[in-house]
């Protein structure tokens, strides 16, 4: 059996952004206010944007012996049907128009790869789900146990 294990975070970019809102911020109130203001208004914004990017850029993909574990979700391998990696055109459709509403997804829109995964288990909602990934063929060939070399 395979194993995985991917923690999907935000893009450097997205530091980037939210580091120049930051220092916006506190310019923008530290010329008519001052000082204070403008340390408490980017302080506050700094904080917002870790809590923001860490929890969300903290969803980990982990596959080992027994479990898939996908953001919050958690199911036995023995309830996984059919892997299939996704990519590109393939992907964007998965995640939207052809998309079923019960399957259950962990979407990241930094992520461009995904893997759908049928679920077997009848009492369970969700017919499949559809997992972002960086490295779909990795993360396809550790639920099927097949290996892949790293790219």
């Amino acid at each position: 059996m395979g194993s995985y294990r991917e923690t999907l975070r935000v893009p450097a970019s997205w530091w980037i952004i939210a580091t120049a809102l930051v220092i916006t911020l506190f310019v923008i109130t530290y010329v008519p206010v001052g000082s204070f203001a403008a340390v408490l208004v980017g302080g506050v914004t700094l904080l917002i944007a870790l809590m923001i990017f860490l929890q969300y850029g903290g969803a980990r993909v982990e596959v080992d012996d027994q479990r898939f574990r996908a953001g919050r979700a958690v199911i036995d391998r023995a309830q996984l049907g059919r892997v299939e990696a996704l990519t590109g055109d393939a992907a964007r459709a998965a995640f939207g128009r052809d998309c079923d509403p019960k399957a259950y997804l962990l979407l990241r829109s930094y992520v461009k790869g995904a893997v759908r995964v049928e679920i077997t288990d009848p009492g369970d909602p969700a017919p499949y789900w559809v997992v972002a990934t960086r490295h779909p063929d990795r993360l396809a060939a550790a639920l099927s146990g097949h290996s892949v070399g790293r790219s």
